[in-house]
């Protein structure tokens, strides 16, 4: 065996020489191809389009609640629908494989139906749509067309319940989830709204949004405490002016129904005690003007000793001439009790006010530590009403999604065009079968030629030659063969001019 490279035109020679049994296995491929495809069972395929709807109410009012990409949820719903459970009624029902349904088991039986049925998704055509599933199809191969063709409705009917029915459910299942979590939320809400109240009526007029109205009042009662007490320092100066001009009438009604003037005496005493207080204030006791007026005093005051002790004599006397006592010295008695009465009232206001100011002074006291226990609960009871108002809006969004379902509003599968019936089979398609046989009997003539080109050790060209003998070629005898020889698919030879090479040399290796 020559061990060589071959060129173009060695390729192009060896066709030449084989070409008859390249074109006889061609030619023989695509009918063999043919006549086999008509003994192959004839398979019809029916097909339907499935688009994807979207909700009819947008997004922006009623937010879905099954947000999953449609080709997953494709995905899932075709791995339930060609189950063993979903696919055995149907095989049932329209009597499929009847002829192998004692020799097969069951099993097999489901997966021969499984595998003649197709589902595949519809390309987007906008890019914009690239994550988006428009539609998708469904076919059934089966070797009766209207069978196929009930097949392929009943299989599309599955698609299209399991979508409506895993809706529902996934729209019903999360609104129960978000009822019962709003229950719960609720619970917790009310729990803190307890706990704050319990804490405002535990520290009323305590809390940090009062204690500006702390301050106010207790500024409040310092300024009425200071009107209070001047009030009292009124009352109690009207009452000792008042009890000075009752001694006065008293002395002078006295003196009157003595039948004496008392006023001279006491004015007397009264100017002299003035007039001492001035010396005293200038002088020491010593002084001659002090001394000489303390002496006029007490002259004085011995002379209204001895008129009382008169008076004592003569009092029953006087009893006995009046005992009413005068409308001046009853009215100065009224106003005496009247100043009383006032003074103790403002002694009480007094005390009322020194104990609210305690009070109000306590509470800004204890204002920093009461602020910051009410932060807790108020953090805590406005995180658990966030918590809960937002539930509450999931909740609401989550019903009308349900409602939407249920009215088969939301998104949903539609039949765009139904199973039809195939009138052709789709398998085995002749033609291509017939180009296969063509095709094939073309690549083995050539295969098969080019394994005897490669078997051949005849040298037919100086390269062979000079490849064996590692000698260059002096001269070239053609091979002369008797004309009975000849063999029909080669051509007769034709002697080797002196511009052209011979095709064989006659040589062996």
């Amino acid at each position: 065996m020559i061990s060589r490279t071959f060129t173009p035109e060695d390729y192009w020679v060896m066709f030449r020489r084989r070409w008859v049994l390249i074109l006889t296995l061609m030619i023989v491929g695509g009918p063999l191809a043919y006549g086999i495809s008509r003994f192959l069972p004839n398979r019809y395929k029916s097909q339907t389009l499935v688009l994807v709807e979207q909700q009819t109410v947008p997004s922006e009012i009623v937010k879905p609640v099954v947000t999953s990409d449609i080709s997953q949820r494709l995905g899932s719903m075709q791995q339930q629908i060609l189950s063993r459970t979903r696919l055995e009624p149907v095989m049932r029902q329209f009597g499929l494989f009847s002829e192998d349904i004692n020799r097969v088991p069951l099993d097999g039986l489901v997966e021969r139906l499984r595998k003649a049925i197709e589902v595949s998704p519809v390309l987007p055509m906008a890019e914009t749509r690239a994550n988006d599933l428009p539609g998708f199809y469904v076919s059934v191969t089966l070797d009766n067309p209207r069978i196929a063709q009930k097949v392929c409705s009943a299989v599309t009917s599955m698609f299209i319940e399991e979508n409506l029915r895993l809706r529902q459910q996934h729209s019903e299942d999360t609104t129960q989830f978000l009822t019962q979590q709003l229950t719960d939320a609720k619970s917790k809400l009310d729990q803190q709204d307890a706990k704050l109240a319990a804490f405002k009526i535990r520290y009323m007029g305590l809390l940090p949004d009062e204690e500006k109205t702390n301050l106010g009042l207790l500024a409040g009662a310092i300024t009425q405490l200071d009107a209070t007490t001047q009030a009292l320092e009124r009352a109690q100066e009207d009452k000792g002016f008042a009890e000075a001009m009752l001694t006065q009438q008293i002395a002078a009604w006295k003196e009157s129904t003595a039948g004496r003037n008392p006023e001279t005496l006491e004015d007397q005493v009264q100017a002299m005690e003035a007039q001492l207080a001035d010396l005293q204030a200038k002088y020491r006791d010593g002084h001659p003007d002090v001394i000489k007026i303390k002496n006029s005093i007490a002259a004085i005051q011995k002379k209204i000793a001895e008129n009382e002790n008169q008076e004592k004599v003569t009092s029953s006397e006087r009893k006995r001439v009046t005992s009413v006592e005068p409308t001046q010295v009853t009215q100065l008695r009224a106003q005496i009790h009247m100043f009383q009465q006032v003074m103790a009232e403002k002694l009480r206001e007094q005390e009322d006010i020194k104990r609210q100011i305690k009070t109000y002074q306590q509470r800004a006291e204890s204002s920093p530590a009461i602020e910051q226990n009410y932060k807790e609960l108020t953090r805590d009871y406005q995180t658990a009403l966030d918590f809960y108002n937002d539930l509450l809006k999931k909740r609401d969004q989550a019903a009308m999604a349900s409602d939407l379902e249920r009215r088969q509003q939301g998104e949903q599968f539609r039949v765009l065009d139904p199973a039809n019936l195939p009138d052709s089979p789709s398998f085995p398609n002749r033609r291509l079968f017939a180009l296969g046989g063509f095709a094939g009997g073309l690549a083995l003539g050539l295969s098969i030629a080019f394994f005897l080109e490669s078997r051949d050790t005849s040298l037919r060209t100086e390269s062979d030659v000079e490849l064996v003998l590692h000698s260059a070629v002096l001269a070239m005898i053609p091979r002369i063969e008797p004309p009975s020889s000849t063999k029909p698919w080669q051509a007769p030879h034709q002697p080797a001019t002196k511009s052209e090479k011979p095709a064989d040399l006659g040589m062996e290796a």
